[in-house]
């Protein structure tokens, strides 16, 4: 039996986190930037704003904005945040095919209908269960 977009469910529970950080991403794409750097920029300006709302801060103290010279990716905390931290802290932790057929159509959706990420943030996550919730309802 082969499973439809609708029988898709991440592996982890869809944090605002994560659709904060592809938000960004698809502006970023949009505004013209290469798919690896417009990953990086989301992730990295995801972490900044989370770790701003949750009092943390960075070891460079505070400064969350480090940007090497010449270079295509921010670093936070002496780390550069890359299309493959995106991958890692994202797409892997949902799971590759629940983040390509159902997360990012979604998010594409709501862009394109104009919705802002506070519009969509709470709501385009409601449905999406994660895979051990799932199989325990009867």
């Amino acid at each position: 039996m082969t499973e439809t977009k609708e029988d898709l469910s991440p592996k982890k529970t869809i944090r605002r986190f994560d659709v904060f950080a592809e938000y960004t991403r698809q502006e970023r794409l949009k505004k013209g930037e290469p798919e690896d750097v417009a990953a990086g920029y989301g992730i990295w300006l995801a972490k900044v704003v989370a770790s701003r709302e949750f009092g943390s801060k960075s070891k460079e103290g505070g400064d969350h904005k480090h940007y090497p010279e010449g270079e295509k990716f921010r670093s936070l905390d002496d780390e550069l945040q890359t299309d493959q931290v995106f991958d890692i802290d994202i797409v892997l932790r949902m799971g590759r095919e629940f983040y390509r057929d159902v997360f990012v159509p979604a998010i594409e959706k709501a862009r394109d209908e104009g919705e802002s990420y506070e519009d969509i943030r709470d709501e385009v996550r409601t449905d999406w269960k994660p895979e051990k919730a799932r199989r325990v309802r009867p």
